[in-house]
């Protein structure tokens, strides 16, 4: 049986959700390299991050999961559609990680002299679109 990456996760928790949704639809699927990165982080680059596999007989349906998946909008905790402050699309990359501001860049100069995996981000949304980012204030 011939088996191929679906996708690649740098974090465990997004990769669980989709495996879990792919095998509510009936597609078998496991994850590689989940252990190895799970203990330290920093092999996350080494190995190509935790992979998603599937038979390759089942990639169309796979794919279409997946888009079916990114199309759906964001909501907040009201169950109301999150847009872009900026343009008003509804667009958006969720979980972004952002190093954008001052405390990014020092982490970033922290975590090259170091040689050490970034010590800060923030998660926000990012517009799609126009390229904003930003917090939904809860």
């Amino acid at each position: 049986m011939d088996f191929l990456i679906l996708k690649a996760f740098d974090n465990p928790i997004e990769a669980h959700l989709l495996k879990t949704k792919l095998e509510s639809e009936g597609i078998p699927c496991f994850l590689k390299d989940e252990h190895i990165v799970s203990l330290n982080p920093l092999y996350n680059y080494a190995v190509g991050g935790i992979k998603l596999m599937i038979r390759s007989a089942d990639l169309e349906a796979a794919q279409a999961i997946i888009q079916e998946v990114d199309r759906a909008p964001s909501l907040d905790e009201n169950d109301q559609q999150i847009t872009c402050p900026q343009c008003g699309s509804p667009d958006l990359y969720d979980h972004y990680k952002s190093m954008k501001g001052t405390k990014g860049l020092l982490s970033a100069i922290v975590s090259f002299l170091m040689t050490t995996f970034p010590i800060y981000y923030k998660s926000v949304y990012k517009c799609k679109n126009c390229g904003n980012e930003f917090k939904i204030d809860r």
